[in-house]
């Protein structure tokens, strides 16, 4: 099974951090963020990853080289212009079997192969892993009708969302709607695919995951990184 790890992005709210390193590489602890990920494919079974580029791309390349050190057999694929983040799949060859994609920032102590036993099992062809997140709003809410008239007022509420987590399972026939050298985001994606009847599932996980796009969320990643090494990397001494 192959993967593909989105790390063509600037990392703009990580700046100016982001500004020298690509965000993937940004150190967890005592490695980066992305050989996290990789070492985590690498315990699910899967030997193949293509690493999207674009900002500071030699930098990935060098440090990650063929991915013989992680066990993994690591190619690039090249951005010339930014293309979103579903847009760079149309570039990458070989995605003629269920695969595997995630953003290149992501720390989660999800289990990659039930994700991918679950989608097989829906008989998807795209899988979200999902996870549920509270956004407290910190002011007085108004809730109006179409006259300007108020209807409901609610002080400080908290809200929860289902979110993605920014790792999915694909099958070769999302490509069909991705024009190669386009930008397209996956929100974008999944509503062609809900618009043609396509089966798309969500796969809720309610255990650790973080997205690292804001320098608080990173400070607690490293924080929890350290405190649950093991679950993050259950091959690790």
């Amino acid at each position: 099974m192959k993967a593909v790890i989105l790390a063509g992005g600037k990392g703009t709210r990580l700046a100016p951090y982001t500004k020298i390193l690509p965000k993937p590489l940004l150190p967890i602890g005592d490695m980066p963020i992305l050989e996290i990920l990789l070492r985590q494919m690498h315990h699910a079974g899967i030997r193949q990853a293509v690493i999207t580029v674009g900002h500071l791309a030699e930098l990935l390349r060098l440090f990650f080289q063929d991915g013989q050190r992680v066990g993994m057999d690591i190619t690039y694929s090249y951005e010339e212009q930014p293309l979103g983040t579903a847009g760079p799949l149309a570039l990458v060859p070989g995605l003629d079997e269920t695969f595997l994609v995630s953003n290149g920032d992501v720390l989660t102590n999800l289990q990659m192969a039930e994700l991918v036993a679950f989608h097989r099992a829906n008989k998807a062809v795209a899988t979200i892993a999902t996870h549920r997140r509270q956004v407290k709003i910190d002011l007085g809410v108004l809730e109006l009708n179409g006259n300007n008239q108020v209807q409901g007022y609610i002080e400080k509420p908290t809200y929860d969302y289902l979110v993605s987590m920014g790792i999915y399972v694909f099958e070769p026939v999302v490509l069909d709607y991705i024009e190669k050298n386009q930008y397209l985001d996956f929100p974008n994606l999944v509503q062609m695919l809900l618009a043609d009847g396509r089966n798309v599932v969500s796969y809720p996980f309610d255990d650790y995951w973080m997205d690292l796009g804001r320098p608080d969320d990173y400070e607690q990643a490293v924080h929890d990184f350290e405190r649950l090494r093991a679950q993050f990397l259950p091959d690790s001494d």
